[in-house]
């Protein structure tokens, strides 16, 4: 199984009253995942005639984040239909190893032109193949 890495490092701004990771800023962390993935397969922006929109995007909050900490957002494909595919993501302590967050995004093409959803270009489904995973990190609803 491949999967795709960042590296997020956690600013200040991005904390809460409490002094942990709002969790909001674990979408953010989750659309720049998606961003570099986008670019990995060979569909960054701007490079194609459709663009991407996120159907669904779930996140589980396990452990408590904090200003300074290094985390990584492992992304790999666990699902491939005509129009869409599912993404899931782990967020990881990169000192510890420890989870911190799992997430799944729903993702499907879409032409902005003819305001459609399209069936997944061959080219982007080779890509996406390359990332596909059997692992669930999360079931949404559960």
């Amino acid at each position: 199984m491949n999967s795709h890495i960042i590296d997020i490092h956690i600013r200040m701004s991005e904390t809460n009253a409490s002094g942990h990771v709002s969790n909001t800023s674990y979408y953010i962390y989750l659309d720049d995942a998606r961003s570099q993935f986008f670019d990995a397969v060979g569909f960054g922006s701007g490079e194609q005639q459709m663009s991407f929109v996120l159907a669904s995007c779930y996140c589980d909050f396990l452990q408590e984040v904090f200003f300074g900490q290094i985390l990584q957002v492992e992304t790999t494909v666990s699902k491939i239909g005509t129009k869409s595919y599912t993404l899931q993501h782990q967020i990881i302590d990169r000192a510890t190893g420890s989870l911190v967050a799992k997430a799944q995004s729903v993702v499907f093409c879409f032409n902005h032109q003819n305001k459609q959803s399209v069936a997944i270009p061959d080219a982007l489904y080779e890509g996406l193949k390359r990332y596909e995973s059997n692992n669930q990190f999360i079931n949404p609803g559960t």
